[in-house]
């Protein structure tokens, strides 16, 4: 059965570089000479993301007329073909799928940040459902053996430390030690038009929450990224996965797209995710980021943040001053920090959100609350930057040139490598 595993990840190969080709190539239709540039709705409704080739009969007779003994699928609810789940989708198209494997926040996404997600049973095709968050981040040997190819089809959201491309790296890792296939169905990258940020210093700061030595947004799919942590070496003892990535079609990493569901239940709004990069380092403070509201990753405040600053109405906060009461939010936010506790600080929604990972948010509370009870008494806040260096800077003082001139050179360092694994034209 081993073969047609094989055999399987050569179609792949093959449709890949045709699709790629399409995308990359395809004369445009009624050209004119100064064509209307598109909005962001026709600019989503072109885009083809890798499962909807599912769809395509031809893909389908090219793959799909192995029939494997068993295949296991990594999904959550973002993994939709159209309107249809990919699980459903592939059982409809005679793929023999046994076995659902499921990162952070669940199988259908409902559980908050670092909750616990236990392995269960899918009720609506009785398939089992393994959790790869908690004690088992990684498929175990056992959990691999009665499969003969894996497909993954994950939203991630273009942050180092969104868990997703963890898990993307422990499924690659499993597949390598078992010689079982990958094969994985891009979709876009909601913050994939810039590349910003201190990279990981994976010496000392190596987690579930940053694995690479990448910045903190590192402007690629989760395609591109599975084919630079195969291309770098990155597994274990250096082993290499057999991957096969089905690319987008008519995507372009320069346009923003909105996502048609939330990639997990604290990221509800296309401002949330543009935000997300630059307010997640507040995760390891004493600062909230609006978890237990409605517009959770949208707010940022504390009971400790200087009301005087709001009252003065000087205008120069990076946001609109307001205040805001966390609370328990079932199956999103359910013990938030300062539950119950009035917080004050600003409202980030209704701010141009830059396409940069923005300093202005951190360097701005830090100026206004007090200093001796910022930062968690852990080292979260440097898991989250991916090094040591960026504390000490704000403790000293440092403006934000000073800041991001330190994480030269190891930035253009990593935009000159990533170059190797781009699937679609730069931003460039």
């Amino acid at each position: 059965m081993r073969k047609f595993a094989h055999i399987f990840v050569f179609c792949v190969a093959i449709l890949s570089q045709l699709l790629l080709s399409c995308c990359q190539s395809q004369p445009s239709k009624n050209r004119t000479a100064e064509p209307r540039p598109e909005s962001p709705a026709q600019r989503q409704q072109k885009l083809r993301v890798g499962a909807e080739s599912l769809l395509d009969k031809k893909f389908q007779s090219s793959i799909f007329n192995f029939h494997f003994s068993s295949v296991a699928v990594v999904a959550n609810q973002s993994s939709l073909v159209g309107s249809t789940h990919l699980v459903d989708t592939l059982l409809s198209c005679g793929v023999n799928v046994t076995k659902i494997f499921c990162p952070e926040h669940g199988f259908r996404g409902t559980a908050e940040a670092g909750a616990t997600v236990k392995s269960s049973t899918d009720p609506h095709t009785g398939l089992p459902i393994v959790s790869l968050y908690g004690k088992n981040k990684k498929p175990t040997p056992e959990q691999m053996a009665d499969i003969d190819a894996v497909i993954l089809d994950l939203q991630d959201v273009g942050c180092r430390f969104y868990t997703y491309i963890s898990t993307l790296h422990y499924v690659m890792e499993a597949c390598a030690e078992a010689g079982i296939p990958l094969l994985v169905l891009d979709r876009p990258n909601p913050n994939g038009h810039y590349v910003d940020g201190p990279v990981l210093d994976t010496t000392h700061y190596r987690s579930f929450i940053g694995m690479h030595p990448v910045p903190i947004v590192y402007g690629l799919t989760i395609g591109e990224y599975a084919m630079m942590i195969n291309g770098e070496h990155w597994l274990k003892n250096g082993i290499q996965c057999n991957l096969s990535v089905i690319p987008m079609l008519d995507y372009r990493r320069d346009c923003i797209y909105p996502l048609p569901i939330a990639p997990s239940p604290n990221l509800q709004s296309p401002q949330a995710i543009a935000l997300y990069p630059s307010l997640c380092l507040f995760e390891g403070t004493n600062i909230s980021v609006g978890r237990g509201t409605d517009t959770p990753f949208e707010l940022i405040g504390a009971p400790a943040y200087k009301t005087t600053y709001m009252e003065s109405q000087r205008g120069d906060e990076p946001g609109k001053p307001t205040s805001f009461t966390p609370r328990a939010i079932k199956g999103v936010s359910e013990n938030p920090p300062f539950k119950d506790q009035r917080c004050n600080g600003l409202k980030l929604s209704d701010a141009s959100v830059p396409a940069k990972f923005d300093l202005t948010y951190l360097l701005w509370m830090y100026s206004h609350t007090p200093h001796s009870s910022f930062f968690k008494k852990t080292n979260s806040f440097e898991l989250l930057a991916g090094t040591d260096k960026l504390r000490r800077q704000l403790q000293l003082g440092l403006s934000e040139a000073e800041i991001r001139a330190s994480w030269e050179p190891a930035l253009s360092n990593y935009k000159e490598m990533r170059k190797k694994y781009l699937l679609y034209p730069d931003f460039e």
